[in-house]
């Protein structure tokens, strides 16, 4: 798993990484142009929205948000991301920071319409991924929704095909999102749905009860 010092050396090339995993439908970044279109759609039913973006990266979704906009707050934990986002949203509070650590203090108590994060839960373990999904239902507003952008899998068994299907690439260092298994450690905090994208991805939906 790359650490903070690796996304930093990887941000100049990520963009041109994810599009040729995306064009070859190949494992991790199938579908990944339709995920972020999934998540922008819904955003965009709503105005004005104030939107957090957990590990907005290079700023590719939350950027054409901006433009159309929206209220972004972000959180990235790599400072040259952060460079490269900015640039794009020169209005947009940005900060530095490892979610592995929890929220940020600037964050807390402030309300979102939406809570994005594509691409970076599965840096998480599947215990960490609960505790931060927990985390962040306060910061939901009457309606809000997290919408969550990631490799993920309906279930065990269709994660386990797609590993095997892709041996030769597998990160064995990450955690991806299991919807059924999720559900169950979330259902007496919050709903979700899931809405399977390529064979490797999709959005999960969180709202709270």
């Amino acid at each position: 798993m790359l650490n903070k010092q690796g996304f930093d050396l990887w941000a100049d090339g990520y963009d041109q990484t994810v599009q040729v995993s995306e064009e070859n439908g190949v494992y991790p970044f199938a579908g990944y142009r339709a995920i972020l279109n999934t998540i922008f759609n819904d955003v965009m039913e709503k105005e004005n929205a104030r939107v957090l973006d957990i590990g907005f990266g290079t700023g590719v979704l939350t950027s054409k948000l901006y433009e159309n906009g929206h209220h972004i707050d972000g959180i990235d934990f790599s400072e040259r991301m952060i460079a490269l986002a900015q640039a794009k949203m020169p209005k947009a509070n940005l900060i530095e920071w490892d979610i592995a650590n929890g929220l940020p203090a600037e964050i807390k108590g402030l309300q979102y319409d939406f809570i994005l994060s594509t691409y970076a839960l599965h840096h998480l373990t599947d215990e960490e991924k609960v505790s931060f999904i927990k985390e962040l239902l306060p910061l939901l507003t009457d309606g809000g929704k997290i919408l969550i952008g990631d490799i993920a899998f309906e279930t065990r068994k269709h994660l386990e095909i797609c590993k095997n299907d892709s041996k030769d690439f597998w990160d064995d260092d990450e955690f991806y999102l299991v919807f059924n298994e999720i559900c169950s450690d979330l259902a007496d905090s919050c709903k979700l749905e899931f809405l399977p994208i390529s064979h490797c991805g999709g959005v999960i939906e969180v709202r709270k009860k």
